[in-house]
This record gives structure tokens, C-alpha cells and sequence, in this order.
């Protein structure tokens, strides 16, 4: 029989008081997971704890920022003393700057890294240990499109995302032979509040312009929900993946399969 149970098991997501990491904490409790997540502020994480607690879920939120390696070592010691011993990570936190390259500083540009690259490694640094006492555990990160393809204006996110596929396979490598296995998600464009400006109708009731250029390159021809992350999450942190390790799973609505349409057969 094939297993997607996360009964008994802890998840830590970070980043995860709203958005896809919210999502993805969402799917995982209905699974059965313990769900714990991190944010960098207090507000953050208050307002994450109501909601999850208005979504029937009693979470555990701590505030720490991911790129601060005492901090973060200090974040898995309370949690596996105050909730139990981390099974299940999934590396949401992150951050992205629309800025062309040539405008860029290098502190932006390492600022995105940190978050996006350096963070996801201190995070599984920080686990991996106690995952190898306990006989296994479970990575995720999340990934992109972008670990695949470039864009303008995203050099630093693109940068970071690749790193960070790169990463989930040499974590793969080094640990699988501890019944660790890490693997990531790669989103593809995904209706959330920050991009709702660019769904909006058009005084003339048209599309916006990028809403139809993401829909012109996607064959399931919208833009994916931040739901439709939660049963590849589930998949990827239960038993039924136990032999899945260092892949990359797009969830995408099939853009990085697509070259897009021929002009004139829109």
C-alpha cells in the first residue's frame, strides 16, 4: 500500500506564516504532520500562528532568520526540545529583487544569495545531524523556474536557484546512504496576493500584459494556485518518496515542457 501519511512526524517549514510555505504547512497537517515554521519578525510569526490556528491548526511559530547560523542552530535545539525531533524540512524562506543586472550592487545581489542559497544550507547543515540519529529524514527546497531558465532582471534569484538545485543533489549525494532524502519543488507562476496587480483586468476588460504573456506559455493555461504545491510536498516528505532523491519537481501547469504558441493560433 502506498504511504502519504506524516502521522507522528515534524515538519519545519521556513518563511512559512503566509504564501506557498503556508500552503505547503496546510497540506502537510492534513497529512498529519507536527507543523512548525520560522519568520524573521514577531509579526510575522503572530500573524501566521492566527492563521493557521483560523484553518483549524495548532502550529508552533518561531521568529529567526535563516542566514544567522548560531540563530538557526539555536531554532532546531528548541524545537526538537519543545516539539520533538525535526523529520521533515522544507527550505521556503526567500526572497527575490527585480533589478537589471548592470543596476545591481553586489550587496544586493549577495543579499539574495544569502537568503536564497546560503540559508537553505545553513537550514539542512542544522538538521541533517539529528536526521542521521533518528534513522532519516526528509529535505525540501524550493526551487523555480528559474533554476532552469533566465529572465531579465532576476540574475541574483536566477543565480541563487540554480545554486540551490545544485545543492538538493549533492545533499542527496552525501547523506542518501543515511536514509535522508532531498529533493526539491520548482513553482512555476503562482496566483498569491503580491501577484494579483498583475492579473487585474485592464480598463477594457483585457488581460494585463504579463497575465497573458504567463498564460500564452502555459498549457494548462493559468496561473497555478499556491494549493496545487501541497500534494507534491506531501508526496516528496512521506514514506511514498523514499526512493526519489536530488530531483526536481516543477509544478509548473507544464511551461518548461512548452515552446509556446505559433503566432497566429492563439
Amino acid at each position: 500500500m502506498v504511504d502519504f501519511s506524516l502521522k507522528g512526524k515534524v515538519a519545519l517549514i521556513t518563511g512559512a506564516s503566509y504564501g506557498i510555505g503556508f500552503a505547503i504547512a496546510k497540506g502537510m497537517a492534513s497529512a498529519g504532520a507536527t507543523i512548525v515554521f520560522n519568520d524573521i519578525k514577531q509579526e510575522l510569526v503572530d500573524k501566521g500562528l492566527a492563521a493557521y490556528e483560523a484553518e483549524g491548526i495548532k502550529a508552533h511559530g518561531y521568529v529567526c532568520d535563516v542566514t544567522n547560523e548560531d540563530a538557526v542552530a539555536e531554532l532546531v535545539k528548541k524545537i526538537t526540545e519543545e516539539v520533538g525531533h525535526i523529520n521533515i524540512l522544507v527550505n521556503n524562506a526567500g526572497i527575490i529583487m527585480r533589478i537589471p543586472m548592470l543596476e545591481m550592487t553586489a550587496a544586493q545581489f549577495r543579499k539574495v544569495i544569502d537568503i536564497d542559497l546560503n540559508g537553505p544550507f545553513i537550514m539542512a547543515k542544522a538538521v541533517i545531524p539529528d536526521m542521521i540519529a533518528q534513522g532519516g529524514g526528509k529535505i525540501i527546497n524550493i526551487c523555480s523556474m528559474m533554476s532552469e531558465l533566465g529572465r531579465e532582471t532576476v540574475s541574483a534569484y536566477a543565480a541563487a536557484k540554480g545554486g540551490l538545485k545544485m545543492l538538493t543533489k549533492n545533499i542527496a549525494s552525501e547523506y542518501g546512504k543515511f536514509n535522508i532524502q532531498c529533493n526539491a519543488i520548482g513553482p512555476g507562476y503562482i496566483a498569491t496576493p503580491q501577484t494579483a496587480p498583475l492579473r487585474e483586468k485592464q480598463p477594457d476588460g483585457s488581460r494585463h500584459p504579463f497575465d497573458q504573456f504567463i498564460i500564452a506559455k502555459t498549457p494548462a493555461e493559468r496561473w497555478g494556485e499556491a494549493e496545487d504545491l501541497a500534494g507534491p510536498a506531501v508526496f516528496l516528505a512521506s514514506p511514498a518518496s523514499d526512493f526519489v532523491n536530488g530531483h526536481v519537481l516543477y509544478v509548473d501547469g507544464g511551461i518548461l515542457a512548452y515552446i509556446g504558441k505559433q503566432p497566429g493560433n492563439e
